[in-house]
C-alpha cells in the first residue's frame, strides 16, 4: 500500500493551557489605535473599560489616547502581552505578527477581512504564512476575520462590536456564568451572548473567523481546561479538518463537559455522480452527527435549540431516574406533554400508591393525579397544596425532575416561582418550566432564568427533548468505552496488491473475495463462460440458484437485465445464461463481459446496504442504509468517519428510521444485531485500511436472517494512483 501521506499533516487540538494567555489574558496590547472615535482600534479601548488586567495602546504618533499611555510599538512595552489585537488593515498585519512573535507574545486577535475567505490567491497566501509562522513560533492566531472574543471573568471585552452590556453578564456570581459559547461566525457568537440580557450567563464566548491558525476544536479543547467553564456550545459553519473535533469532543465528555454542537450549511455540497449506492447516500452532515455522537457530544438540530438546550444543560447535575413527572396548572397543557413525552421518548412513570394518595387528597375531583397531573387552576389560590404535590412526586425516585407548565405571565406568580427554585434545591433535583405564554419576556420569565434550580425552555417539545438528550448524555458517558479491531490486521497487506494499479472496478467476484478476508461472510459463487458450462455446473448444485453476469463494467446489474433469480433447473439455468447474453449486449454492447456467476438463492430476509465512500474532510465514511433496490428511493441511511466500533455500528443500525424491521417484521425474522454491527465494523475497516485506494465500496444487498448475515453482491471502486496520493485528510479516532 502507498503511504497516505496527508493524513501527517492533521494535528490534534491545542491543549488547553496553551491558550490560555490567548483567551484569558492578563495583559492586551491594541494595535491600530487611533484618535477616531469609531475606528476598531478605539471600539476594542471602550470595549475594556473594565477589563482587570493590563491594557497596552499601541500608536506611534500619539503620546496619549483616551486618558490612556501610548507606546510607540509592542517592543517598547515594559513586558510581553498575553494578546495583542491587530485592528489594521490586512497589509500591515504580516509584519505586525512578525512583532508579536519577536517580543514573545501568548497570541494575536487578527479582525482585518479579504483573506482566503475572498477566493484571492494573494490574501490567501497571506493567511497560509500567517498560519505557518502561529504554527512553527507557538504564537497562537485568533482570525484572521474574526470579531474576537470575551472573557467575563477578567471582562476582557476584547471585540470591536459596541453596546453590548456585557457588564450585565460579568456582574453576576462567578458560580452563574457556566456557559462557554464557540462560534465560527462571530456577529452570532456575540448575538448568542445577548441571552444575558434575559438571564442566561456565559464564562466566555470565543470566535474563530477564518481559523487560520486557532480553529473550534481547539476552542473546545481550551475551554474543556477552563475552570469556570461547565458547558460548551458550538455553532459550527464547516471545517477542513473535521475529525479534530472528534478528539476535542471526547475530551471534553471525558472531563464531565458537554459539548452541544449546532452545525450551518446543511445541505449536500458537490453533488456527484458515483458508481455506488453509497456515494449517493453518504453525507457530511451526517457524518458530523455520528462524529460528534460517538464522541460524546451532543448534536443540536436548530441554532434556537442550540440557545435553550445550553441553557438547561448548565443547570441539570447528573440525572437520578430516566423518567420525569408533570405537575400542570391546566388540562391542555398536560395533555401537550404526554404527546410530547411520547415524541421524545421520555418515560411518565405513574406514582407510586404513597404518592397517589398525597395527590389525591390535594387534587379536586375534576383534576387528575395521575401521570400528567392536572391539579387544576385552584392551586392558584392555594400555594401550600401545589407546595405539597410538587414534594410528594420530588419524593419519588423514579423521577429525575419535575415539569411545571407555566401557562400565563403574571406578577402574581413570583413567589411561586421563588418556591419552587427552595424545593428543587432541597431535593436536588431541577424543576423544568415550559414558558407556554405566548409573552416571551413576561412576568416571570427573568426570575425563572435567574434561578439555579428551575430550567425555562420555550416550548414543550424542547422540554421533553432536553429530558431525553439529558439522560441519553449520562447514559452514554457511563457507558464503558473499547471495542477494538474485529478483523484480522493481517489482512490490509494480504488484500492491498489486488487494489494497486489504475482506477478500476473489481468485479463482484473480486470485491467478494476481498471483503471476505476482512471476515465479512459472502454469498459462494462459481462462474461460467458459456451456456453448455453453466449448465454442467447447475447439475451439481443445490437448486434454487441465481445467474448474475459478471463484468467490471456493469455496476448495477439489474438495470441491463443482469440478474436471474430463483432458478430451479438446468435447462432454466442454461437458457438463464443465453437470454442474459443477449439482452446485455443490446444495453451495454461495449461493456466487457467475463461471463456469469452461478450462486446459490438466499432465502428471504432483512435486505441492508453497508459501504464506504472518501469525503473531501473526513476521508472514508462507511455508509449504512436499509438495501435493495429501493435504497436510493428510501434514502434511509447513516454515515460515520470509518472506522466504526462494534458498539458505534450498533447505535448506527439504531438511527436508522426504519430501525423497527430489526427487529422482525411480519414474516421477517428478527435479526442478530450485534452480529450485524461486527460485520458493518470489518466493512468500515476495510474502508479506513485502504483509504489511500479505494474510492467507492458497496455491499448491497447484505440479507440478515437471525444471525445468519450473507453479502450477496458487492461493489468496489479504486482510486487513481496520482489522486490517491493527494486524497482526503483525516485523523485516526482518539
Amino acid at each position: 500500500m502507498t503511504r497516505d501521506t496527508t493524513r501527517d499533516m492533521i494535528r490534534d487540538p491545542y491543549d488547553g493551557p496553551s491558550l490560555k494567555r490567548l483567551f484569558n489574558p492578563q495583559s492586551i496590547a491594541i494595535v491600530g489605535v487611533s484618535s477616531r472615535e469609531t475606528s476598531f482600534g478605539a471600539r476594542f479601548v471602550a470595549n475594556l473599560y473594565a477589563f482587570t488586567g493590563r491594557l497596552y495602546l499601541i500608536n506611534p504618533k500619539r503620546a496619549e489616547l483616551y486618558g490612556r499611555p501610548c507606546y510607540p510599538s509592542l517592543a517598547d512595552l515594559p513586558e510581553a502581552p498575553d494578546c495583542v489585537v491587530i485592528a489594521t488593515d490586512l497589509k500591515t498585519v504580516e509584519p505586525i505578527f512578525e512583532d508579536c512573535v519577536a517580543v514573545g507574545a501568548g497570541g494575536a486577535v487578527v479582525i482585518a477581512s479579504g483573506f482566503a475567505e475572498t477566493g484571492d490567491a494573494e490574501t490567501a497566501a497571506i493567511q497560509t504564512r500567517l498560519a505557518a509562522r502561529a504554527a512553527e513560533t507557538g504564537v497562537r492566531l485568533n482570525g484572521p476575520n474574526t470579531i474576537g472574543f470575551v472573557h467575563y471573568e477578567s471582562r476582557a471585552a476584547a471585540t470591536f462590536l459596541s453596546d453590548l452590556r456585557f457588564e450585565r453578564c460579568w456582574e453576576q456570581p462567578r458560580e452563574a456564568r457556566r456557559i462557554g459559547f464557540i462560534s465560527q461566525s462571530g456577529a452570532l457568537g456575540l448575538a448568542f451572548s445577548q441571552a444575558a440580557q434575559r438571564g442566561v450567563y456565559f464564562s466566555a464566548v470565543l470566535t474563530c473567523g477564518n481559523s487560520a491558525d486557532v480553529n473550534l476544536a481547539d476552542c473546545i479543547s481550551y475551554l474543556t481546561c477552563d475552570p469556570d467553564t461547565a458547558v460548551i456550545s458550538c455553532l459550527l459553519e464547516g471545517m477542513p479538518h473535521p475529525r479534530q473535533i472528534e478528539t476535542a469532543v471526547r475530551n471534553a465528555t471525558a472531563a464531565g463537559k458537554p459539548v452541544l454542537l449546532y452545525k450551518m450549511a446543511k445541505g449536500q455540497e458537490g453533488a456527484r455522480a458515483a458508481a455506488s449506492h453509497t456515494g449517493n447516500l453518504a453525507g457530511s452532515q451526517d457524518a458530523y452527527r455520528t462524529m460528534v455522537e460517538r464522541a460524546g457530544g451532543i448534536y443540536v438540530d436548530s441554532y434556537e435549540e442550540l440557545h435553550e438546550l445550553s441553557a438547561f444543560f448548565a443547570k441539570v447535575g447528573p440525572p437520578v431516574a430516566d423518567g420525569t413527572v408533570v405537575i400542570a396548572t391546566s388540562g391542555g397543557a398536560a395533555i401537550m406533554a404526554a404527546d410530547a413525552a411520547e415524541v421524545s421518548g421520555v418515560p411518565l412513570p405513574q406514582p407510586n400508591a404513597e404518592v397517589a394518595a398525597t395527590l389525591a387528597a390535594r387534587i379536586p375531583e375534576f383534576g387528575s393525579a395521575r401521570n400528567p397531573c392536572d391539579v387544576t387552576a385552584q392551586v392558584i389560590n392555594d400555594m401550600e397544596s401545589l407546595e405539597v404535590c410538587i414534594r410528594a412526586v420530588m419524593s419519588q425516585p423514579e423521577y429525575n425532575s419535575v415539569i411545571v407548565p407555566h401557562v400565563l405571565a403574571y406578577e402574581t406568580s413570583l413567589p411561586r416561582i421563588a418556591l419552587m427554585n427552595e424545593i428543587a434545591g432541597q431535593s436536588g433535583k431541577p424543576i423544568i418550566v415550559p414558558w407556554l405564554t405566548a409573552w416571551l419576556e413576561g412576568p416571570g420569565a427573568l426570575e425563572i432564568e435567574e434561578a439555579r434550580h428551575l430550567v425555562l425552555t420555550r416550548s414543550m417539545d424542547v422540554c421533553f427533548k432536553a429530558i431525553a438528550l439529558w439522560t441519553d448524555w449520562h447514559a452514554r458517558r457511563d457507558r464503558p468505552q473499547g471495542g477494538g479491531r474485529v478483523s484480522d490486521p493481517a489482512a490490509a497487506a494480504l488484500v492491498a496488491p489486488k487494489l494497486v494499479g489504475p482506477a478500476r472496478t473489481l468485479t463482484e467476484r473480486e470485491a467478494k473475495e476481498a471483503l471476505a478476508a476482512y471476515g465479512v461472510p459472502v454469498v459462494g459463487e462459481e462462474v461460467a463462460r458459456t451456456a453448455e458450462e453453466a449448465r454442467a455446473i447447475a447439475e451439481r448444485l443445490a437448486m434454487p440458484l441465481v445467474v448474475k453476469i459478471d463484468s467490471p463494467d456493469l455496476p448495477h446489474k439489474t438495470e441491463v437485465g443482469g440478474i436471474a433469480l430463483d432458478l430451479r433447473t438446468p435447462d432454466a439455468v442454461a437458457q438463464a445464461f443465453a437470454r442474459m447474453m443477449e439482452t446485455v449486449a443490446a444495453a451495454a454492447p461495449s461493456a466487457r463481459i467475463d461471463g456469469v456467476l452461478l450462486q446459490p438463492m438466499v432465502p428471504r430476509g432483512v435486505e441492508i446496504v453497508v459501504g464506504a465512500t472518501v469525503d473531501a474532510a473526513f476521508g472514508p465514511l462507511v455508509v449504512v442504509g436499509l438495501g435493495g433496490v429501493l435504497v436510493e428511493l428510501l434514502q434511509d441511511s447513516v454515515a460515520a468517519p470509518a472506522p466504526v466500533t462494534v458498539q458505534e455500528a450498533h447505535d448506527m443500525l439504531r438511527r436508522l428510521r426504519g430501525n423497527a424491521i430489526l427487529d422482525g417484521f411480519r414474516d421477517l425474522p428478527e435479526v442478530d444485531v450485534p452480529a450485524l454491527a461486527a460485520v458493518i465494523a470489518r466493512v468500515s475497516e476495510f474502508a479506513a485500511d485502504h483509504r489511500g485506494h479505494v474510492a467507492e465500496l458497496d455491499v448491497n444487498p447484505l440479507i440478515c436472517r437471525g444471525a445468519d448475515i450473507l453479502a450477496v453482491d458487492a461493489l468496489i471502486v479504486t482510486h487513481d494512483p496520482a489522486a490517491a496520493e493527494a486524497g482526503p485528510t483525516m485523523v485516526e479516532p482518539a
